[in-house]
């Protein structure tokens, strides 16, 4: 759709991701966890998702 961050770094697949209910909550999560060293995010990812499978189908839509 638009050329952003998952294009330049060939991203295609959904390993993690948080439901949360409302913007302003969601926000401020995504603002912390990128605030966070890359092993503690891989940590929070491999806790959640250890074989990093592809969790786009698993979301309901």
């Amino acid at each position: 759709m638009v050329d952003g961050f998952t294009k330049k770094y060939n991203v295609d697949k959904l390993v993690y991701y948080e439901a949360i209910e409302d913007r302003n909550s969601a926000l401020a999560r995504e603002k912390q966890i990128k605030g966070w060293r890359r092993e503690k995010k891989m940590h929070i990812v491999l806790s959640m998702n250890p074989n990093l499978f592809d969790l786009y189908e698993t979301l309901d839509q």
